[in-house]
């Protein structure tokens, strides 16, 4: 929700087509590397505590949720998507959460691809729909579909801490 909330702003900038598959593209690739090295560091680090992995899912993701609830309040200036590095600092920014999303998983076992794989279609889809929107729709949305989005993420973050 985080790439589809600054999406949808920088949507407003009505960047190139080219522009804005290249930035949805990076944002995919930084969401099925992020939770892999989340994921490689839980690993170790639930070797040395024992938790249950639902209640670290859980504590994660509210945290994220807060996180992003509180970043509604703040003025965020746009800096402008210049060049590869802008691009790629965007994805990155956008993705760090799934690194911590990866830390949670190394508690589950089964196929580790098959999540950071959904990740990586779910936010490129996200962004290149909000770079699309975001050149339709006013700004106020980017900021109702953060708090939709931080709103969710706290319940389903409730929902593996109790479960």
């Amino acid at each position: 929700m985080d790439a589809f909330s600054l999406a949808i702003l920088y949507g407003t900038l009505s960047l190139p087509k080219k522009k804005m598959l290249t930035l949805s593209i990076l944002v995919g690739i930084f969401h099925f590397f992020m939770p892999l090295f989340g994921y490689a560091c839980g690993k170790t680090l639930l070797n040395f505590i024992s938790i249950n992995p639902h209640v670290l899912m859980g504590v994660i993701f509210c945290l994220i949720a807060v996180q992003m609830f509180f970043s509604l309040s703040k003025e965020e200036e746009l800096l402008p998507l210049e060049g590869i590095v802008a691009l790629l600092l965007f994805a990155f920014t956008v993705s760090i959460d799934s690194f911590s999303i990866g830390i949670g998983l190394g508690g589950f076992g089964g196929n580790i691809f098959i999540a950071p794989l959904v990740f990586s279609l779910t936010s490129f889809t996200f962004t290149i729909s909000g770079l699309v929107l975001g050149k339709k729709i006013n700004k106020i949305v980017g900021n109702i579909s953060t708090l939709i989005g931080s709103l969710l993420l706290f319940i389903l973050g409730l929902y593996y801490f109790f479960t």
